[in-house]
């Protein structure tokens, strides 16, 4: 990167994105695919005497709410973003070629359909002189966009334009700076590398998706590659083409009693208990669902919540409510009910009863023979090296496999912890009364029983 101009990647390590912040010099920036939660966005343009002139979209997000609308209407920021038809709010809406004058810069849009049917990078330039290309959800470090997101008849003609994407993309000079949007972590990416950058030459030479031999190689290589999603990618890019409501300040958690609570619940609302796993075993309400508040909470929250009923917070203390909003508020839960007055606390100080989940290490687990063991990670993970024996269900999936698990006692396990004891509350919700959960992953589990871990079957 030429050390002539300031661009700040911020990273969402939870939803494995990054946002771009860009100086455009004379006291104004440009940001790229802007995710909900602004904070951070805003406190590196503020730290650098930048007033936010531009927002700029390279597709219809799926996996979180844009912020590019709450940027224009709170910031004056002009929207940039592909034409993809009349959308809820004012864009400058760019096509293949078309150029935007940023003082000192030009952005250029190219056309690369693939991720999403309207899908633009852009190149950037510095008068003659190319700086780098923002590829969003088209090249990505190792990998590329999954094309799945659209509809199932859609899938395999968007990874045919995803192939060409990438052989427009390899057109570029190879030291020319790759600066994706999706990367390691997100649903949207296949990508195991922990980098976020690249350059066109090191993908032309290492990307796996660019090693093949031709389009119907490639096709297959990147239909292969996909996991599963979060079933809410499947709305969110909608709410983000009509317009997300703009918030403005945090969303507030309402203090909540006992009796609120419980005619709540009663009228259909959800709890959810963002405590650490192991205060979750210790005493819970009965019925809330457990998602540990830790970078990947959005994701959980999104995939395993109901969006179409009120959502009640269990917290602890030293857990900032700012963050739960926010991190709510960037999968579409605009508006939580709001949260337990006073935390577990104030539940077990009230004649209402808590549950427990026993919560064992490796070695107390192995003494206790239960009748399934539950590996609820993902496809891929479950792969790479699994417990012998192991049933295998996607913590995404549970709800609808429940009638595959056989009766007596379960014991689940995940990577460290915390998606065990998510899948724990499912089955606890789902009256199984026996469940135990493993306080740390599959290979430590296997050690305590003398095993070795087996690999995909």
């Amino acid at each position: 990167m030429s050390n002539d101009f300031t661009l700040v990647p911020v990273v969402d390590e939870g939803l494995g994105n990054s946002t771009y912040l860009l100086d455009l010099g004379e006291g104004r920036a440009l940001v790229l695919d802007p995710e909900r939660d602004l904070r951070r966005v805003r406190t590196e343009a503020q730290t650098r005497n930048l007033t936010i002139a531009y927002a700029v979209e390279t597709h219809l997000h799926a996996d979180f709410i844009s912020g590019a609308r709450e940027l224009a209407a709170l910031d004056g920021a002009t929207v940039l973003a592909p034409d993809v038809g009349p959308r809820g709010f004012d864009v400058t809406a760019l096509a293949d070629g078309d150029t935007v004058e940023l003082g000192a810069f030009t952005l250029q849009a190219l056309f690369t359909p693939g991720h999403s049917p309207e899908h633009l990078s852009y190149l950037l330039y510095e008068g003659d002189r190319l700086l780098g290309v923002f590829t969003g959800g088209s090249l990505m470090v190792g990998t590329a966009g999954r094309t799945d997101l659209v509809s199932p008849d859609r899938t395999v003609p968007l990874a045919r334009a995803q192939y060409h994407s990438l052989q427009k993309l390899m057109e570029l000079p190879d030291d020319t700076p790759v600066w994706p949007t999706h990367g390691a972590g997100s649903f949207c990416s296949s990508s195991l590398t922990g980098d976020r950058v690249s350059t066109i030459g090191k993908e032309r030479a290492t990307n796996p998706l660019l090693q093949v031999a031709g389009e119907d190689e490639f096709v297959d290589a990147l239909l292969d590659s996909l996991g599963t999603f979060p079933d809410y990618f499947l709305r969110l890019g909608e709410i983000n083409h009509k317009g997300p409501a703009i918030l403005g300040a945090t969303p507030a958690l309402t203090p909540l009693s006992t009796d609120e609570i419980d005619d709540l619940v009663a009228d259909g609302a959800q709890l959810v208990d963002v405590r650490a796993a192991a205060d979750y075993a210790a005493g819970h309400i009965p019925g809330a669902l457990s998602i540990t508040l830790r970078p990947v909470f959005a994701t959980w929250l999104g995939w395993l919540v109901d969006p179409n009923r009120p959502v009640i917070i269990v917290r602890d203390v030293v857990q900032d409510p700012d963050d739960i909003a926010w991190e709510a508020a960037k999968v579409g839960f605009d508006s939580l009910a709001g949260e337990l007055d006073g935390g577990m606390k104030a539940w077990r100080g009230s004649t209402e009863p808590a549950a427990t989940i026993e919560l064992l290490d490796a070695d107390r687990l192995a003494t206790t023979s239960p009748a399934t063991l539950l590996d609820i990670r993902q496809r891929g993970e479950f792969a790479s090296g699994h417990v012998p024996g192991a049933r295998h269900i996607e913590l995404g999936a549970l709800r609808a496999h429940l009638d595959e698990l056989p009766d007596g006692p379960v014991a689940v396990m995940c990577g460290h912890g915390e998606r065990a004891m998510s899948a724990a509350s499912i089955l606890e919700n789902a009256t199984r009364t026996d469940v135990r959960v493993l306080a740390g992953c599959p290979a430590d589990y296997a050690r305590a029983m003398g095993q070795e871990l087996r690999g995909e079957e």
